[in-house]
């Protein structure tokens, strides 16, 4: 699938590292990690560029995925705070970005973001529904007209609930510049689809 989405012109390729996640790539054993380095790679040589995916990483792995992995961006998406993000985001000064992702169901959850100025990207995703265990790939949609008068100093991208069919609306309807994917392309949970993942790079492309 990553070379599905270098060839169909995708920008980033995500790698998942949350033990719920059904797309989870710590699950697949004690190695890996040497497989997210070979898949970082992979992406790279393609010319698309990866990132990993954590939620509320300890130390001894946030510094296992900077520094032997090798991804051109960590994306967070937990409940880190400014202090922590801003730390992290220091010792990936120089190897990679470090991006903050966000449940927005608000403009007051769109408002505290603003105590993240360590970050060099946003990622605004759906609020996740209630009782959920999940911080995002849960196919939530959001609430677009929130971010009508959106204007950061900070590059960000739009997520939450996106596919092919409604990824042109909704950059339409909130001037985003980049948009992110998972369950949108998905024919199950956990499972990509090519033809989706096509589809929905295409409609992103020329919205």
């Amino acid at each position: 699938m990553v070379r599905v989405a270098a060839e169909a012109g995708a920008t980033w390729v995500g790698f998942m590292l949350v033990e719920k996640s059904p797309r989870n790539v710590l699950g697949q054993g004690e190695d890996a990690l040497d497989l997210l380095t070979e898949l970082s790679g992979f992406a790279q040589e393609l010319g698309i560029l990866s990132v990993a995916v954590m939620v509320d990483p300890d130390d001894e792995l946030f510094e296992a995925v900077l520094h032997d992995v090798g991804p051109n961006a960590i994306q967070l998406h937990g409940r880190e705070t400014p202090h922590q993000v801003q730390r992290m985001w220091r010792d990936a000064s120089g190897i990679c970005e470090v991006w903050k992702a966000f449940g927005i169901g608000s403009l007051d959850d769109l408002e505290n973001t603003e105590a993240f100025t360590g970050v060099d990207r946003l990622l605004m995703d759906a609020k996740p529904p209630e009782g959920t265990d999940m911080q995002g790939g849960h196919g939530q949609v959001g609430d677009w007209s929130l971010f009508e008068d959106y204007h950061p100093q900070t590059p960000w991208l739009l997520a939450g609930g996106l596919r092919p069919d409604n990824v042109a609306a909704a950059v339409a309807a909130t001037g985003a510049h980049a948009v992110d994917v998972s369950s949108g392309v998905e024919r199950e949970r956990g499972v990509k689809d090519e033809d989706l993942i096509r589809a929905f790079i295409d409609a992103a492309k020329y919205s």
